[in-house]
C-alpha cells in the first residue's frame, strides 16, 4: 500500500506531480490520463511547434538544430511540401543556406516531429 511519502516519490521518478493536475469533483485523486507534457508539445492549429513555424524558409543543419526530424512514410506529424516561392502556408518549405525561419537537423532516432515529404497538400495530420 502506497503512503505519501511513497506515492510523491513514485510522481518525482516520473517529473510529475499531483499539483500538476486539477482537482475534479473535489477528488484528492490525480490521473495522469491526458496529461500534457509542457516540454513535448504537439503542433498546432496554426502550424507551430514551441512557437516556432513549421513553414517558411528552412535550413538543414548538423549542429545546434530548432527542431529534429525524422522523414517517415507512414503516421507523420505534418505533411512537408518543398517549394520554391513563396512558403507561407502550413507545411511549405523552401530551402535557403541563410536567413532561415527554421534550422532543422535531420535525425533516425528521437525527433521532434515525424515528416513526410508529399507533392500536394502540405499541412498537419488531422
Amino acid at each position: 500500500m502506497f503512503t505519501l511519502v511513497g506515492s510523491i516519490l513514485l510522481f518525482s521518478a516520473f517529473d510529475f506531480f499531483p499539483t500538476d493536475c486539477p482537482m475534479q469533483n473535489n477528488s484528492p485523486y490525480c490521473s495522469t490520463v491526458g496529461y500534457s507534457n509542457p516540454d513535448d508539445p504537439e503542433i498546432t492549429d496554426d502550424c507551430h511547434w514551441k512557437g516556432l513555424p513549421l513553414y517558411g524558409k528552412i535550413k538543414f543543419v548538423e549542429s545546434f538544430p530548432d527542431v529534429k526530424i525524422k522523414f517517415v512514410e507512414s503516421f507523420p506529424d505534418i505533411k512537408v511540401k518543398f517549394v520554391t516561392s513563396f512558403p507561407d502556408k502550413c507545411g511549405e518549405w523552401q530551402v535557403v543556406e541563410s536567413f532561415p525561419d527554421l534550422k532543422v537537423k535531420v535525425v533516425e532516432s528521437f525527433p521532434d516531429i515525424k515528416v513526410k515529404i508529399v507533392e500536394s497538400f502540405p499541412g498537419v495530420k488531422n
